[in-house]
């Protein structure tokens, strides 16, 4: 992510687009009520709008219009006569009628079920339901067109004059009118990509193949483009479900639309020489994630061929003030039809007030040259994996002169001019500088980034306060080799900690890495059930600054690994390493002795422990951006993830003392669930064969921080339970708001409901317990008799920042200092 937060602060330039009449304005009733989804058009067309929830509106238009036509079931209908081209904060007020209108015209609050012409049709559609075109047959292939644009947004003089602008004055000399918001905007940003697109539905293959890329700034930031790709991703508007920014809202093509959807017959007209209804549709409850809109369905083959949507402005997403999608389809015949555009726009803003500054990111995708059933063979998709060509970063205008299906118009083609003069701006540099460090918590420095940032300070009761510095080598995002480190001082043990690791991409075909290094630092072990050998690693649980009671069960580690890992397949990586270390305990109120001798009379205080270990990693859906030896995930948490480690401790090997087998499963998954939220669900399996001290058996991690850290056990203190066999599951789903938006009193506050079910059971052997030289701390107990358990509730998105987590304990209430009930909470921006 290290350049998606500077998009907002490092490219400005000029966007003029000529519309000859422009209205905005507000509808009431006599009451002074807002009228939300009233029908707003320019008298004697087919261009028109519907009200917002708080009855405001936008309408924009090319051609010259002189009136406008107002109209909702229940009142009057009303035409206004428009004096000037561009007249804004119109007041309409609408009079109520006694008597019912013409049911072809909009319907005041829910709509009737029955005898519903629109729903009729409706009906129509899911009967001659049908697959795009693409997937009516064996092979398809396409040509893609996508031009992406981010557009700062409420442009006014106290922003032209503002501080942080000074020096870049001359950006803002021309602005324009959005035609869907009616407001002020300057782009910051384009982005033009062209590719070819394969699929083979026997197989359900697929394969894009990036064949030209050009944008404002960055001319091979393959990072930034991956994020605006992830962020708006393709969509069906046939599903039940529509996801963006990770959220589900429901199709208004949905079989479950009747209940979420009042649905009203508008219009009719011939489109492309095929008669054509249109159905205008708008919600039926506030605070949900839907959409208002219309969509023109053709009378025979009911197939949609032109929908537009706007996401209503009480739905519960953050960030997101305005959401905005058109998309225009060519229906070959009753059972093919083919999307030729779609646009996307949405309006970022950290307040959902009209007068706030916000982010406008728009999406125009265009398709053309398709072809079918031209068999390009099995090899051709297996070969499917990213490769970075420089020339299709820097084609030239030729190329994109034949390959675009939209021409950029003038004030388009200003954004590629206008970077290069603001990288001479010393204001410009500032802000860059400033977005790069909040970005990737690094200080770019050259061919060095310092930091993370984010890390340099933390507390533990063995170091007291912890003070941390570090960095890494860094020549570009595609490099084939990187060394980082850190070095640490803790102000109570007076002891210096470092880290040190390198890694190098032998092959970038097959991502062959060679990696290793060494780490000497103050640990939390058993802070995660599934371990990996990671030199540079450290939990919050060493580092937290608040705790629940205290934590002196530290543990002193010195670990050296080596390791080669390729990828064989997309997203299946497969790791072979060793490591060496060593364990003992940095607290003289904690333990990790264990006998030497069978008679129990020797012990040792410190573990050394040589260990060869095979990791396969499967994460199907993954999205990642880079060719170098590290690569950044675009789509973090929204795709399953396997894992399965096979470890054989070796004894005598550098002194190493045991020998021992060690397997462990780990599997999490998303599960989007329409409507209802997002369902998350863990399983974690593991057994050790062989006798072990307590430095390498499995934790169950308990979490005595009073954050919020997935994979835990909130309830549980460090090392209450430890086994040589677990088995553990985490549920925990998240509702989005879907109840707390039907409670009048917290509707408005968009709070989310996040229920939670975490359970493990496990064994620790005779023999392993019996190895334990330690009796006071810890005690070795494993939920044997019965598995552990407990379940939480949370209330998400308190302030759009901050969650709360209640925890209650199941049972095991006789254990020693039982926590029956705690609170954790956690910060992060979400959508």
């Amino acid at each position: 992510m290290r350049y998606v937060y500077l998009l907002c602060l490092s490219l400005f330039s000029v966007l003029s687009v000529f519309s000859q009449t422009k209205v905005s304005g507000v509808v009431n009733d006599e009451s002074g009520s807002p009228v939300p989804f009233a029908n707003v058009i320019f008298t004697n067309s087919s261009v028109g709008t519907i009200t917002n929830d708080d009855g405001s509106f936008y309408l924009e238009s090319e051609n010259n219009y002189t009136s406008l036509q107002i109209s909702f079931v229940g009142f009057k209908s009303t035409s206004l006569d428009l004096q000037k081209s561009v007249t804004y904060d119109i007041k309409i007020i609408l009079e109520e009628e006694a008597s019912a209108l013409d049911e072809v015209v909009i319907y005041q609050g829910k709509t009737s079920k029955k005898n519903n012409p629109a729903i009729d049709i409706l009906k129509k559609i899911w009967e001659n339901k049908r697959d795009n075109g693409i997937y009516m047959f064996d092979q398809y292939q396409y040509k893609k067109y996508e031009k992406q644009e981010f557009d700062l947004n409420t442009i006014d003089s106290s922003l032209i004059n503002s501080r942080i602008f000074k020096g870049m004055e001359f950006i803002f000399e021309e602005t324009d009118t959005n035609n869907i918001t009616g407001k002020t905007y300057l782009p910051i940003f384009i982005n033009e990509a062209v590719s070819r697109v394969y699929g083979n539905n026997e197989t359900n293959q697929k394969k894009e193949t990036l064949i030209g890329n050009k944008n404002s700034g960055f001319s091979d930031n393959q990072t930034l483009i991956a994020f605006i790709k992830d962020l708006y991703k393709e969509y069906n508007v046939y599903d039940n479900y529509l996801k963006f920014f990770d959220k589900s809202f429901v199709s208004p093509l949905s079989t479950t639309g009747v209940g979420v959807y009042n649905y009203v017959l508008a219009d009719s007209s011939y489109i492309d020489n095929k008669w054509c209804y249109k159905i205008v549709y708008y919600p039926r409850h506030k605070n949900e994630l839907t959409f208002k809109g219309d969509f023109w369905v053709n009378d025979t083959t009911w197939a949609i061929k032109r929908i537009k949507l706007a996401a209503t402005k009480s739905a519960n997403i953050n960030w997101i003030r305005d959401i905005y999608i058109e998309q225009d389809f060519e229906v070959l015949n009753d059972s093919i039809f083919l999307i030729t555009r779609d646009h996307f726009m949405s309006d970022f803003s950290f307040q959902k007030k009209e007068d706030a500054r916000g982010v406008y990111g728009k999406r125009t995708t265009l398709y053309d040259e398709y072809s079918f059933n031209i068999d390009k063979g099995e090899a051709f998709y297996n070969n499917n994996r990213e490769q970075y060509i420089d020339q299709v970063y820097h084609r030239d205008s030729t190329f994109w002169e034949q390959n675009r299906l939209e021409a950029l118009n003038k004030d388009e083609r200003k954004v590629y001019d206008m970077l290069d003069t603001l990288k001479t701006v010393r204001a410009f540099q500032r802000l860059y500088n400033i977005g790069s460090i909040l970005a990737s918590g690094y200080v770019e420095f050259d061919n060095f980034d310092f930091g993370p940032i984010f890390s340099t300070f933390g507390y533990n009761d063995v170091e007291g306060i912890r003070v941390r510095a570090g960095g890494r080598t860094y020549f570009g995002r595609n490099d084939p080799w990187r060394i980082e480190g850190y070095t640490a001082y803790g102000f109570k043990d007076n002891k210096f900690k470092y880290g040190l690791a390198g890694k190098l991409l032998v092959d970038e075909r097959s991502r062959l890495i060679l990696s290793g290094g060494n780490r000497r630092d103050i640990e939390q072990l058993g802070a995660s059930l599934t371990n990996t050998n990671d030199v540079l690693g450290r939990s919050l649980a060493s580092s937290s600054l608040i705790t629940v009671g205290s934590n002196t069960s530290l543990t002193d580690i010195n670990l050296s690994t080596l390791a080669l890992e390729i990828e064989p397949l997309k997203n299946l990586e497969v790791r072979v390493g060793g490591s060496f270390r060593t364990l003992q305990s940095a607290s003289d109120q904690f333990s990790l002795d264990y006998y030497t001798n069978e008679a129990r009379t020797e012990t040792a205080s410190e573990i050394k422990q040589t260990e060869i270990s095979t990791m396969i990693t499967y994460s199907p859906g993954r999205k990642t951006t880079g060719y170098g030896v590290e690569r950044i995930l675009i789509n973090e948490g929204d795709f399953p993830r396997l894992f399965l480690n096979y470890g054989v401790g070796v004894k005598d090997v550098f002194n190493s003392d045991f020998e021992y087998e060690r397997l462990q499963f780990y599997y999490r998954h998303p599960w989007q669930l329409g409507g209802v939220g997002k369902l998350t669900t863990t399983i974690e399996a593991g057994k050790t064969f062989g006798d072990v001290p307590l430095g390498l058996l499995n934790v169950v991690p308990g979490n005595q921080t009073l954050f919020s850290i997935y994979g835990s056990y909130p309830l549980l203190d460090f090392y209450e339970f430890v086994t040589d066999t677990y088995t553990s599951i985490h549920i925990e789903h998240n509702f989005n708001g879907r109840f707390f938006g039907r409670i009048p009193l917290l509707r408005d506050l968009n709070l989310r409901e996040i229920v939670a079910v975490r359970a493990v059971s496990g064994t620790i052997s005779d023999s392993n317990q019996a190895l334990n030289a330690s009796y006071s701390n810890p005690v070795l107990m494993a939920p044997s008799d019965k598995p552990y358990w407990s379940y939480s509730v949370g209330v998400g998105n308190i302030f759009r920042v901050f969650r709360l987590d209640f925890h209650f304990r199941g049972n095991y209430f006789e254990n020693p200092g039982a926590r029956k009930f705690g609170v954790t909470g956690s910060f992060g921006f979400y959508f």
